[in-house]
């Protein structure tokens, strides 16, 4: 990821925030001394995370021996290169600008660093709890018909791709309803605010299985908030745009377990309190199919008895949620 890169980045936007363009005529231990001496908010806003964050990652590093100061550039400043690189969606013509050094340079520590953020993810991703959380459980909207959704509750992104005793995700509109994969009724319009009447249980179905959703939704959109990186595909080799998202993941998660009030997390839970019924979404939605049904289903290598059981565990779980829906309401007009 040399000067192949630059080649790349041609055409890409390459020019730095405004109000960094002081800084492109001195030298870049200026720009990082001057974000890690000054405010917190700056640290938050060029590195993506405060300062002690900051500053603990960089020791981690250095410990397990996976990054070492040179001559030139001290771990603190490596790291900087990276999480400004991730943190505004840069590319490397653009960095050199403000640190200072050629791309070679840049795309070297930029690689050191993402090779030693592999090394360390695991760390941060930690298995599914089996446990159905209180989110669930405590909600009579959602238990007992959603009993293994736990993992889409938790802002740990590893929760959303491996949970190997999950029997199905719940996913959008563009996807088929097959085994694994839950999808909402396709062309059916809901409303995701409580006090909105159902018509039938396909939309009740779909006004639950979209708040569900909802959560993790937002907990992407807490991910690319941080990694902008992650908004278009960069153009570095195949095998790096796979090791950035591990990269992002992991980061994402480590931030998650060192400060869960970290401003973006807080920022996301404000916008819309997880699984609360004033969730900010469009007030009606329809989610029809990305292709025509029948062409989705025809590219699918599943067997017509197993998409008929994915169709017939939908249609149980909305049953037994429109059933219990009216005789709540028929137990409300009782007492009334």
């Amino acid at each position: 990821m040399g000067s192949s890169d630059d080649e790349k980045d041609a055409n890409a936007e390459v020019s730095l925030p405004k109000e960094l363009g002081h800084y492109s005529e001195s030298k870049s231990t200026k720009f990082v001394e001057d974000v890690l001496k000054g405010p917190n908010e700056s640290c938050l806003e060029n590195f993506r995370m405060d300062k002690q964050l900051f500053y603990k990652l960089c020791d981690m590093l250095r410990t397990r021996g996976l990054l070492r100061h040179t001559n030139r550039i001290k771990i603190e400043e490596q790291l900087a290169i990276f999480m400004f690189i991730v943190g505004h969606n840069l590319r490397t013509r653009a960095v050199q600008d403000l640190f200072r050094y050629s791309g070679e340079t840049i795309s070297r520590h930029f690689n050191n660093v993402l090779n030693a953020i592999m090394t360390v993810s695991l760390d941060f991703f930690q298995p599914p709890k089996s446990d159905v959380p209180p989110e669930i459980r405590e909600d009579a909207r959602f238990y007992p018909y959603f009993l293994v959704r736990e993992r889409l509750l938790k802002f740990n992104i590893i929760d959303l791709f491996c949970n190997a005793s999950c029997k199905y995700y719940l996913v959008d509109g563009k996807y088929a309803n097959i085994p694994g994969f839950m999808a909402p009724y396709p062309g059916v319009s809901y409303s995701q605010l409580e006090f909105v009447h159902s018509q039938d249980a396909r939309e009740l179905f779909n006004q639950r299985h979209c708040i569900l959703r909802s959560v993790t939704d937002r907990t992407f959109a807490a991910l690319k908030e941080r990694f902008p990186i992650l908004l278009s595909a960069p153009s570095y080799p195949l095998a790096t745009q796979v090791k950035l998202v591990v990269a992002a993941c992991a980061l994402h998660n480590y931030i998650r377990i060192e400060n869960p009030d970290d401003w973006i997390f807080k920022m996301y839970e404000q916008e819309a309190t997880t699984l609360q019924v004033q969730d900010p979404m469009p007030p009606l939605q329809i989610e029809p199919p990305l292709v025509p049904a029948e062409t989705q289903l025809s590219d699918i290598p599943v067997g017509g008895e197993e998409l008929e059981h994915a169709s017939q565990v939908r249609d149980a779980i909305a049953t037994d949620i429109w059933n219990d829906y009216i005789r709540d309401f028929a137990a409300i007009d009782d007492v009334v």
